[in-house]
């Protein structure tokens, strides 16, 4: 049986119905909502092949049809058009991500998953990038207000800065805390905590004959911040807003969800994008309990290096179509704040 024009059409409507209503559409309402210049008779001829095909499914005999994951699987790799966002849409995540993150990478990271959640409505996740795999690429010691501290700046490889207090006896010129900073980057840079062994220690306090006590404080933090990391982090926003699909107001097909979520093993493993844009639908995740869900993912990166994936988790009848869009968008701005503020440190 050939999937021909007429075929096609029928199914795309179908699936663009479901997507809106959730309802299970029959032949009279594809007929009178969408001008196919075809009778509901044909309407229903053609959803029959379609749901021998594999296309459709029939949840009752006397219900009318929903597509099948094979449905939306030709649905997404074929028949969907993918919509440009609004102005103000785009202006949301051109300004709220930069705003609210200043440049930091975490924080560049949640506040996209934020805007991702509220803009598709759906479950967002994302991977954040491992501190433990990072090189130290950059050091530097800050002055701050108290007499009793200085603030050390650590950026990683990765992108990720992190911000630590370090004691002090006794109040440091700026100057003095440039040349530490210089001799500290000398000798770690591109190092990563394994390589920081005792000759290097050795060599640093020699080096910094006076501020040994520092050194100490410093080589802590730096194993404290490169070891003690998960090889990846997961963060999630939105998992409630599943509760917005009818299917999930069922209460053990919530729990399945929300138990799901909670592993961060399984999450992860949804998160398996290995280019621009990936769409898994239903079976296609291979994960217990998410078999009805669709998972749409990307990459975002930095210097052209991926770093991590961010997506959306839900219904397999997610709107497609805009949340690629949005999530391209997302994407796109992340990488080029990642970028800018890593250039901005070097």
């Amino acid at each position: 049986m050939e999937m021909d024009e007429r075929k096609i059409k029928i199914l795309q409507a179908i699936v663009n119905n479901y997507i809106n209503t959730a309802e299970p559409v029959g032949s009279r309402t594809i007929a009178k909502k969408y001008n196919l210049g075809v009778s509901s008779a044909t309407i229903r001829n053609e959803m029959s092949d379609l749901e021998e095909m594999g296309y459709l499914e029939q949840l009752h005999s006397s219900s009318g049809r929903i597509p099948s994951n094979k449905g939306y699987r030709l649905y997404v790799d074929k028949l969907m058009q993918i919509p440009n966002l609004s102005p103000e849409e785009i202006y949301i995540i051109k300004t709220q991500i930069i705003n609210d993150a200043l440049f930091e990478v975490d924080k560049i990271i949640k506040q996209a998953i934020y805007l991702l959640s509220e803009l598709t409505r759906l479950t967002s996740v994302v991977r954040a990038p491992s501190v433990k795999k990072g090189h130290i690429k950059h050091m530097q010691l800050v002055n701050i207000e108290s007499n009793s501290n200085i603030l050390l700046v650590l950026i990683i490889d990765s992108g990720i800065i992190k911000n630590n207090f370090i004691k002090i006896k006794e109040a440091i010129p700026d100057d003095t805390l440039t040349k530490l900073s210089n001799v500290l980057n000398c000798r770690l840079k591109n190092l990563c905590a394994d390589d920081i062994d005792l000759e290097i220690i050795t060599s640093l306090k020699s080096d910094l004959k006076g501020y040994e006590d520092i050194v100490d404080e410093i080589i802590f933090v730096l194993y404290d911040r490169l070891n003690n990391v998960d090889n990846s982090e997961i963060y999630m926003q939105g998992a409630t807003n599943i509760f917005n699909y009818p299917e999930y107001r069922d209460i053990e097909k919530a729990k399945e969800f929300l138990s799901m979520l909670d592993n961060k093993d399984k999450v992860s493993s949804l998160l398996n994008s290995a280019s621009s844009i990936s769409v898994k639908i239903g079976n296609e995740n291979y994960i217990e309990g998410a078999e009805d869900c669709s998972v749409i993912s990307a990459v975002y990166s930095l210097n052209e290096k991926p770093i991590g994936e961010i997506g959306v988790i839900g219904p397999t009848r997610i709107p497609y179509s805009k949340v690629i869009s949005v999530l391209a968008n997302v994407v796109k701005e992340m990488n080029y704040i990642l970028n800018h503020a890593y250039s901005s440190e070097k």
